[in-house]
């Protein structure tokens, strides 16, 4: 199953859309080094100018066995609507004019700068996309981790796969599905991707905390974003796996091949859009080693844009060092 996103634009399809100058499709590459994640996540316009309104259906009619002379009442499907809001993420850079000229280069100083504040951006949309939770922090978006966050008690704790650990020192592995169901979201009528806007010169005032001033480069990035969870069941969380107890052959701790077989039976359809597995660097290691101890055929390293890439019952398998190694385990 391919991750190419042929209907679905990623960031790089949207960045090379937005701007002719190259730059932006470069600094969506950036984005996505080391969170896959948000190379995956198919992005739409939402519906609201806060973000996106989506109808889900709560209930089925319930259709009557129908004896002869017997009459059928008509019913109805129940629906229910429900906001799904975006967060504006922003920051400046502020560098002190002499110094960015001071190489003859300033073009390529700022853009060292740039890179720095993009991977800071990048950290903070791959860890929001994750476990973001308005309950906590209203002015940012809810991610996956607050949707799936039991092990019972609520209608999602159905894709919640205990990995057996308690305590801290655990993290978690996502199955995700994206498509129609699952996707990134910006705000009606804005633009989509991170923004950056160059103010050029200006002059901070007060700069050394004395009244005084200074010359300085300022550049403004802005970016938009929410996430967009039609239908649950298109996500899955495997959690409570504890690290310290991992063995390379599955004879203690969590088997973490077994774990993901049960996960990919749980989405109504791995077809109904584009499945990943996702998970942090160090999980990703003993993936490879449990499956260098596997005999499961289904475990294989294909090849896509020159590049080794695990899959599991060909769902590739990403690596997103969002995800905590420290989590505590959910009940």
């Amino acid at each position: 199953m391919s991750l190419l996103a042929a209907n679905n634009p990623n960031l790089v399809d949207l960045g090379k859309r937005l701007d002719p100058d190259g730059k932006i499709a470069m600094i969506a590459e950036m984005l996505t080094q080391t969170n896959e994640m948000l190379l995956d996540m198919p992005w739409r316009e939402g519906n609201l100018p806060t973000g996106t309104r989506t109808t889900i259906r709560t209930g089925l009619p319930k259709p009557t066995w129908r004896k002869l002379y017997g009459g059928v009442q008509p019913t109805k499907s129940t629906t229910a609507q429900v906001d799904e809001t975006c967060g504006m993420l922003e920051d400046y850079a502020e560098v002190d004019k002499a110094l960015a000229d001071l190489n003859g280069n300033t073009a390529e100083f700022r853009l060292s700068e740039d890179s720095a504040h993009i991977e800071g951006i990048s950290q903070e949309l791959a860890y929001t996309a994750l476990y973001g939770n308005e309950g906590t922090k209203p002015e940012s978006f809810t991610g996956f981790a607050p949707r799936l966050g039991k092990k019972s008690g609520s209608a999602s704790s159905d894709n919640v796969i205990d990995g057996g650990g308690s305590s801290t020192g655990c993290t978690s592995i996502w199955l995700v599905v994206w498509g129609d169901n699952v996707h990134g979201i910006y705000p009606k009528g804005s633009k989509a991707g991170l923004s950056i806007t160059d103010k050029g010169q200006v002059t901070i005032e007060n700069a050394d905390g004395a009244g005084g001033r200074m010359e300085a480069y300022r550049t403004h990035y802005k970016w938009d974003c929410g996430l967009s969870v039609r239908d649950w069941r298109y996500v899955v969380r495997i959690a409570n796996i504890k690290i310290s107890t991992l063995t390379k052959d599955a004879s203690a701790g969590a088997d973490l091949l077994d774990l993901i077989a049960q996960a990919l039976e749980l989405p109504p359809s791995l077809g109904n859009g584009r499945p990943a597995i996702y998970c942090s660097r160090g999980m990703k290691t003993w993936l490879r080693r449990q499956q260098k101890n596997s005999k499961n055929v289904l475990i294989t390293m294909d090849q896509a844009a020159g590049q080794h890439v695990l899959a599991i019952d060909g769902v590739p398998v990403r690596r997103m060092d969002a995800i905590s190694q420290n989590e505590t385990a959910i009940s």
